[in-house]
């Protein structure tokens, strides 16, 4: 490398910014602001109508979305991505990737290129934004605060062993790829999201309503909040959006030991 082009590298950096879920209603000014000023921008968004409104925003807006492939391990496609932001960084160039809803929520590509741009030198940032859960807590009327919530990505929660809370909301993301093995599944059969409903029976009764919920991505649109039993999710429409939201089954039981505790320290 010449020492032009190293002063060239010095100068490359990286923001990756969310556009939130529902188009034009959620994109903050600091994140507008990176994706104006981006030499290139890399967008990574699930509905076309959002691409194309990102593209109306910078004159080199690149989409990411090509890159899966049914079939291909998401990890894959993952580490291209990264690449294409860092090349474009390593060659001093002030690169953005816009993502949709959040850019640090289920979403690894973001950490792993900002982890990435900083271990070379380069400045980096990830800026908040509104996120599925947010908008979840907004459409179904949940304070996460009232009796607690419980986040886990499905085919995480399937593949290892959890402890549920049967007396909060457990939340569990991206139900429509639950139980992937192959990691490059765009949807799962009703055989393997069985094995989900399985293994949530052993603290939830087989009628216990369930919501299948889907936050709205454009203005003229409502969010999915689909109720049905457990026992009918294996049948149900789901796809990578859709989080499967499973309210409390039980009441809150009072710590009668540490609350006689508390009283004795005069709490």
């Amino acid at each position: 490398m010449t020492g032009l082009e190293e002063a060239d590298a010095g100068r490359g950096r990286l923001a990756c910014v969310g556009v939130g879920m529902t188009l034009g209603a959620h994109l903050a000014p600091r994140a507008r602001s990176h994706i104006e000023q981006a030499d290139v921008v890399f967008s990574a968004m699930s509905d076309p109508i959002v691409e194309l409104w990102v593209q109306g925003m910078n004159a080199d807006v690149r989409s990411l979305q090509p890159l899966y492939r049914e079939g291909k391990p998401r990890r894959e496609t993952y580490r291209e991505m990264v690449e294409a932001m860092l090349a474009e960084v390593r060659r001093g160039r002030r690169v953005c990737g816009a993502f949709y809803g959040h850019p640090g929520v289920f979403a690894q590509v973001p950490h792993r290129a900002v982890e990435q741009a900083r271990a070379e030198g380069f400045e980096a940032v990830m800026e908040a934004a509104v996120s599925a859960e947010d908008c979840l807590y907004a459409d179904l009327g949940i304070d996460p605060g009232a009796v607690g919530c419980q986040h886990f990505e499905a085919s995480q929660f399937m593949f290892y062993e959890r402890r549920v809370d049967p007396s909060a909301y457990l939340v569990l993301w991206q139900i429509g790829v639950a139980g992937d093995l192959s990691t490059g599944r765009l949807s799962t059969d009703a055989g393997t999201k069985q094995v989900l409903v399985d293994l949530l029976l052993g603290d939830y009764p087989a009628g216990h309503e369930v919501i299948a919920y889907e936050a709205a991505t454009l203005p003229i649109s409502r969010p999915r909040m689909d109720r049905l039993p457990l026992d009918q999710l294996p049948t149900a429409t789901l796809s990578v959006a859709t989080t499967l939201v499973v309210p409390p089954a039980v009441p809150l039981r009072r710590n009668e030991r540490v609350l006689a505790r508390l009283r004795a320290l005069g709490g």
